[in-house]
């Protein structure tokens, strides 16, 4: 094990979430354009250049990684990028491996997510009603993510389901979507839709953002809420629902910003590292990460240049009816 790594305001980065893809079955209208422009596949990082690439950042510290995309699961050949992390598992030096899904493919690869050492993953669900789904996911079934769901819960992995709070769209939602998730003992994380894509700018976009103090304040309105310690080593704040004993999260990047215990960053599927969502620098780990292959380790020196340029924190706000910090890259970019 190398020397950790800690950022200039002294946060130990110790969870690194990976895109493998930004390619993605669905088109959700907070994530991507309809009509996207994927990358051409020769840019992307190859899998063994992925291997490489998360098993420095373990060397240095890392415990938690968290694969994303677009959709990693339609990534061909993904399986074996799983397995191989899982002799990081074995070793000890890494303590939990998971996914952020659509669920679209989870009816196929489930069984085999469990066997690599997988056990928990977050599986992003807006609403419940098919209509709605179809529009908001613009590709998306209700009916083929739900199957999923099922396979993923037979195999034995843990369900978060990560909903994104949208104004005017999944409000009235709220007490069916809660209930639902404590039926099938599946924790639930409200997200407030961030600033990121081309149209940020729009009215819509900011007519979307629906407080997570609110949800909160909705919640209070139907059952008694305490506040929970507990972190899973993600941005989510928790609380408990006395009546159902669920537990409930809130990511909120804007009502409530939680930059001071930032402890991640993330790397896109062309290996750029961004140490802040909400911020546009970047820094290049592909072009090190190949010279590395048979020469001097330059990528252990681009890695801890990178994260000594980890800002203290984002900028996103939609005060006054208009949207400030915003990021014109697609959240399919940088990874979910």
């Amino acid at each position: 094990m190398k020397a950790p790594l800690i950022d200039p305001f002294a946060r130990a980065i110790t969870y690194l979430r990976v895109s493998v893809t930004d390619r993605c079955d669905f088109r959700c209208v907070y994530c991507m354009s309809e009509n996207m422009t994927f990358l051409p596949k020769k840019e992307l990082l190859t899998l063994e250049e992925l291997d490489r690439l998360c098993s420095a950042f373990i060397n240095m510290g890392v415990e938690k990684l968290r694969i994303t995309g677009g959709e990693p699961l339609v990534r061909r050949d993904i399986m074996t990028f799983f397995q191989a992390m899982s002799r990081h598992l074995e070793t000890g030096a890494l303590k939990e491996l998971t996914l952020t899904t659509n669920g679209s493919q989870l009816e196929k690869y489930s069984e085999a997510l469990f066997a690599a050492g997988v056990r928990r993953v977050n599986i992003s669900l807006d609403t419940l009603d098919e209509e709605k789904f179809a529009r908001v996911t613009r590709w998306g079934r209700l009916a083929q993510l739900l199957r999923g769901i099922d396979a993923a819960q037979k195999a034995g992995l843990r369900v978060k389901i990560n909903a994104v709070a949208l104004k005017g769209f999944n409000e009235e939602e709220l007490p069916a979507i809660t209930r639902w998730c404590a039926e099938r003992d599946m924790d639930l994380t409200w997200i407030e839709v961030m600033p990121m894509g081309e149209d940020i700018g729009s009215e819509n976009r900011i007519g979307q953002f629906w407080s997570l103090k609110d949800v909160r304040a909705e919640y209070e309105n139907h059952y008694s809420v305490s506040d929970l310690s507990e972190r899973s080593g993600g941005p989510a704040r928790y609380v408990q629902l006395a009546e159902t004993g669920q537990k409930i999260g809130f990511i909120t990047p804007l009502s409530h910003n939680f930059c001071e215990s930032c402890n991640r960053v993330r790397i896109t599927c062309t290996g750029e590292i961004y140490t802040c969502l909400g911020q546009e620098g970047s820094a290049d780990l592909r072009a090190p990460l190949r010279a590395s292959v048979d020469g001097p380790d330059l990528l252990d020196d681009a890695i801890r240049a990178a994260i000594g340029d980890k800002p203290k924190g984002h900028d996103f706000d939609y005060s006054r009816q208009e949207v400030a910090g915003t990021m014109s890259r697609h959240m399919s970019h940088t990874g979910g």
